[in-house]
């Protein structure tokens, strides 16, 4: 639609996700946090997915966190509280092009009365007792000490320190726990670098806004409309007269993420995802149906930019992407506080591209 005025901006819909330091506190399930690596902060205190369900499907290694967002629905009352999480592997060789097997997603909800959390919005401010749900949450569910997953799997000497598997117990030991085993204080010993662990950030959103047409805009779009701005001129024209499909996908993804170059997650709940490539866009039928039978929709995308915050670049092979997107019940049905599974789809970069 055309705007009037060069100098005003218009509201998209769609809700832009970046990073941002923040306190530990401001990232504990009670302030409701949106954030990215780290350990999850789990909304609902039962009923969590544990070991057979945070598998990588290729290699069977635990599932690493990658982000969670904190997503209510206003007007549906089990849905007050809301949050998706979002879990990958962490061994690079199972990366391999648009597949999916890798990664895991689920939600929880809660309603605005429920057992784990004040009726009123917590203050703004570091609470007086953090408690310790790095490690135990308020239910009596003990968690796994390098991932924050449910763990029931207790250290056979000092029985103090819980896993949510063999592998992060011996990865745990290594890393610091045969240090302090049996000694005194060994159970609130403080956290050493944990490898295992993406960096974590605050996940803060604001709305996108598409640009004011004036000429700095103008300029701005035309600095990343093509990569190839060096080649000659009948190269050019030959480009454009041969130019694909792939490439005007491609074409629409830069323009669109050019005015916010920093964003890592895109958020429109029933709206579409822009993707990085007409190959391996799903139809419908390739997104299945929630548990309950209703359909799944487009609720948000994780964009290849979150990748530079993470670490994990690596010679021989790397964890990548490039788009994930996530699809979630139309209904957001009541699981009884179950974390319910939902659907990922990842897409890469065309391969002449990622080259």
């Amino acid at each position: 639609m055309a705007e009037n005025d060069s100098h005003s901006e218009k509201e998209t819909g769609v809700v832009l996700g970046f990073l941002e330091e923040a306190e530990p506190w401001q990232l504990h399930s009670a302030q409701f946090p949106s954030k990215v690596g780290g350990k999850p902060a789990w909304l609902s205190h039962v009923h969590l997915p544990g070991h057979p369900e945070l598998v990588c499907e290729k290699c069977k290694l635990p599932l690493g966190f990658l982000l969670q967002v904190y997503a209510p629905i206003v007007g549906i009352e089990r849905s007050f509280h809301r949050t998706l999480y979002v879990f990958c592997c962490r061994t690079p060789a199972c990366y391999t092009r648009n597949d999916n097997s890798c990664f895991k997603v689920f939600r929880s909800q809660l309603p605005r009365k429920n057992d784990f959390y004040a009726y009123d919005p917590p203050p703004d401010e570091e609470p007086a007792d953090n408690g310790d749900e790095q490690h135990l949450l308020s239910s009596g569910v003990k968690l796994c000490w390098l991932c924050g997953c449910p763990g029931q799997k207790a250290c056979s000497r000092c029985h103090s320190v819980t896993y949510c598997s063999k592998e992060h117990q011996t990865i745990h030991w290594k890393q610091q726990h045969k240090k302090e085993c049996c000694t005194e204080g060994a159970s609130s010993a403080s956290e050493v670098h944990n490898p295992f662990l993406f960096p974590e950030w605050e996940l803060v959103t604001e709305p996108e806004k598409l640009p004011a047409k004036n000429e700095e805009s103008h300029d701005r779009l035309q600095q990343v409309d093509c990569a190839s701005s060096e080649l000659e001129e009948t190269e050019l024209e030959s480009m454009a007269l041969h130019e694909s499909q792939d490439s005007k996908v491609f074409q629409k993804f830069k323009t669109c993420i050019a005015t916010e170059p920093e964003q890592v997650l895109r958020y429109c709940r029933a709206g579409s995802p822009i993707w990085v490539s007409s190959e391996h866009v799903p139809s419908a039928a390739e997104v299945p149906k929630c548990l309950c039978g209703a359909n799944r929709n487009f609720e948000f995308q994780i964009m290849p930019q979150l990748l530079n915050h993470l670490k994990v670049d690596r010679p021989d092979a790397s964890i990548d992407w490039g788009i994930l997107a996530i699809y979630t019940c139309a209904d957001s049905c009541d699981q009884s506080n179950k974390y319910s599974p939902e659907f990922i789809w990842k897409q890469d970069i065309t391969e002449d591209r990622a080259n």
